[in-house]
């Protein structure tokens, strides 16, 4: 049985009052764990109470000895005209490994980040998180903006997931999360 990243029990999380809660899953390395739900169930604030952007209110979340987190937020900041380039963008993430970039992306690393498609961005984004040397994957939503090829290739990356790492991952892609999680956890609001 592969090492536990990430224990969650009986998590209540919330911002002002609970959002959502009480939550219990686990997380091993190697493995892909999805949270499904209705909009508003409170997936995003499970990814932020594990990241400190929301608060505990109840339960526990207990992490392996070292592990680290790459997180990808379901809304990407608003860099406005910034005059920032997608590899730029990747060394601000800690990713600086790009020669694992899929070609597609390769190609764009000195592309300016306003001037990119919304996938593009989406896709750059996402794979600032998957180049994190974080062992633990969380992904709010990667599939938004993506078209089919962007998906398929996501899909692909987090089946390839190297053995020493997990993912969390949210998404209301059936297909998307059929190709890619060991488990699904669906998530109800508090």
């Amino acid at each position: 049985m592969s090492e536990a990243l990430l224990a969650v029990t009986d998590l209540v999380a919330g911002y002002e009052g609970p959002v959502v809660g009480p939550l219990s899953f686990d997380l091993r390395a190697g493995e892909v764990v999805a949270l499904t739900g209705p909009n508003g169930a409170g997936k995003s604030t499970v990814l932020r109470a594990l990241t400190g952007q929301a608060r505990r209110l109840g339960g526990a979340v207990w992490r392996a000895p070292g592990v680290t987190l790459a997180y990808q937020a379901q809304q990407a900041p608003e860099l406005g005209e910034v005059p920032l380039r997608a590899r730029e963008l990747l060394g601000l993430h800690g990713a600086y490994r790009c020669q694992a970039l899929p070609n597609r992306l390769k190609r764009l690393l000195g592309s300016r980040i306003d001037r990119l498609s919304g996938g593009q961005r989406q896709l750059f984004l996402v794979w600032a998180a998957m180049l994190h040397p974080g062992n633990l994957l969380l992904l709010d939503e990667p599939t938004n903006n993506l078209d089919t090829d962007g998906e398929q290739l996501l899909a692909d990356a987090l089946r390839a997931l190297p053995p020493e790492r997990g993912a969390l991952v949210i998404s209301h892609e059936p297909e998307f999360l059929r190709q890619v999680a060991h488990r699904v956890v669906e998530v109800r609001p508090a």
